[in-house]
């Protein structure tokens, strides 16, 4: 979904990191729109257990035209990703760019309502 830049605001003159203000966190955004934020490493099999009709993918992969790429179950989340779950019946679906914008938004929503976090 592109690449993504912290913002730099201003303080009375100073730059302000807002990488300081928010922990580093792997962000999982669920079928439903949730936001779920890890602080600690875990491997994609940990949450795929859980959401047995679904696979990850992160992302930094997904391209309007071609096929979501799973991510391997062994595989650990990387802080500062956003990954998404998604049915195993768009497995082998070709992304558009309707369905690339739909998952924007919905990451967008999920991480602007901070108060609706599952920290894990």
């Amino acid at each position: 979904m592109g690449n993504c830049t912290a913002p730099q605001y201003k303080n009375n003159g100073a730059d302000i990191d807002y990488l300081n203000y928010w922990p580093a966190t792997a962000n999982i955004i669920h079928l439903d729109g949730r936001l779920q934020e890890f602080k600690q490493p875990i491997k994609a099999i940990d949450i795929l257990s859980q959401n047995p009709n679904c696979f990850l993918c992160s992302s930094e992969s997904m391209f309007i035209g071609s096929q979501v790429p799973r991510l391997p179950e062994d595989e650990e989340l990387q802080v500062g990703q956003i990954y998404f779950l998604m049915p195993l019946s768009k497995s082998q679906a070709t992304l558009t760019l309707q369905e690339l914008c739909s998952l924007a938004i919905k990451a967008s929503s999920a991480i602007s309502h901070v108060n609706n976090i599952n920290w894990c």
